[in-house]
């Protein structure tokens, strides 16, 4: 570029010293490293670290580019940076939005350029994760052509999440909520979930789903004489649901978002062709825990001008219950969403087995239950949205 020489490296050459040091070799006075390197949490932290880390390892200045936005199940975070020949950052890029970042870099190794405050130091965990869940939603439907998205809400947390987070991508006018209360639905639900609906001021319509849990008993009844009512009651109201919001996203061209969480869809704790029809997953893959974090956060910060205290309080602390039979609780079924998380966290991620989980000191029969479910119920993951 001009004078100066420049030592190019794509991607993951830059996690390796040597492509950097042989640029150096060959007369490179600056480095510049153009990514697309998806985001996942905590990454910008790790990136920072390396390259000033690179940056000091071969005394040269270093640029590093990366793509921004949301493309299908991928987010890239943008925040381009550029550090100096001593590893300190001199200039920086927003995240998860497309712009040009303006930095001169001399042949001394000198950097100049602006910083973008909010980068540093580092923003919270829970500040970064809805920007990337917002700008991958968001994306998606601009990208698809969709008008508007709608989707079931429930009045539990993982439905009033996806919510908060479709007005912030969308506004309010481009989504639209259904609540279908069963016989098993509680009151607080459906007051919960018209007042964060009202809060929000997206449209809001109740359909009750008892006729045709009625009617599906009443035919299948004869087939089912002798046997007493089990998870297969539940999920035909979980199925209604599905065909209903199915239905309404065909008649008017909607995209429905599924509102499962990472932690339930990895259990199998999801009815398939029910509350797992839609054609995008926001929260797909954020664990149960992260979730209630999220919420308490959204709830105390409004990063896009949409609404403030969006989620009503009771959502946040009732005990999550999928209100499929009388008096149920997510606990029923599943350990405590502290103990499961950790235990995903640990063997989808991590790639520990039960042995290693056992003897971090977790219960040998919890560790057990869990990876078996989160084995019988690939099937279902591969049919998810």
């Amino acid at each position: 570029v001009d004078s100066l020489k420049v030592g190019l490296l794509i991607c993951e050459d830059a996690w390796f010293d040597t492509p950097a040091l042989e640029s150096k070799a060959a007369g490179a006075q600056i480095l510049v490293d153009i990514n697309a390197s998806p985001y996942h949490f905590g990454k910008r932290a790790e990136r920072y670290a390396r390259m000033i880390q690179l940056a000091r390892l071969t005394g040269l200045p270093l640029v590093y580019e990366h793509m921004a936005g949301g493309q299908d199940e991928f987010i890239y975070d943008g925040a381009s940076f550029a550090v100096d020949a001593q590893g300190q950052i001199q200039a920086s890029a927003d995240s998860f939005v497309e712009e040009l970042m303006h930095c001169t870099v001399w042949d001394n190794g000198k950097v100049e350029g602006t910083l973008t405050p909010e980068h540093f130091p580092l923003r919270d965990d829970e500040a970064d994760l809805w920007d990337a869940l917002v700008c991958g939603l968001k994306d998606y439907v601009e990208k698809n052509n969709f008008a508007h998205v709608l989707l079931g809400l429930s009045g539990g947390i993982d439905s009033a999440l996806v919510l908060a987070l479709a007005v912030d991508a969308l506004g309010k006018d481009r989504v639209r909520a259904i609540m279908m209360p069963s016989p098993y639905t509680a009151d607080i639900s459906t007051q919960d979930a018209a007042e964060m609906a009202a809060r929000m001021g997206v449209r809001y319509d109740s359909i009750s789903i008892l006729p045709e849990f009625e009617s599906f008993q009443n035919s299948l009844k004869p087939l089912f004489e002798g046997k007493g009512a089990d998870t297969t009651e539940e999920n035909l109201q979980a199925r209604i649901r599905g065909v209903i919001l199915m239905a309404i996203s065909n008649k008017h061209g909607g995209l429905l978002l599924t509102t499962g969480n990472k932690s339930e869809v990895a259990v199998g704790y999801a009815t398939l062709y029910g509350d797992m029809c839609g054609g995008f997953a926001p929260i797909k893959d954020v664990v149960k825990t992260k979730v209630f974090a999220l919420a308490r956060w959204r709830n105390a910060h409004n990063p896009y001008g949409t609404c403030e205290n969006p989620i009503p309080e009771r959502i946040i602390t009732r005990p999550p219950s999928a209100e499929l039979r009388p008096d149920q609780k997510d606990q029923d079924s599943l350990p405590p969403y502290d103990i499961l998380d950790a235990i995903i966290a640990m063997y989808v991620e991590e790639n520990l087995g039960l042995e290693e989980i056992v003897a971090l000191g977790y219960e040998r029969q919890t560790v057990e239950l869990v990876l078996r479910l989160i084995r019988i119920n690939e099937y279902k993951r591969r049919q998810g949205a």
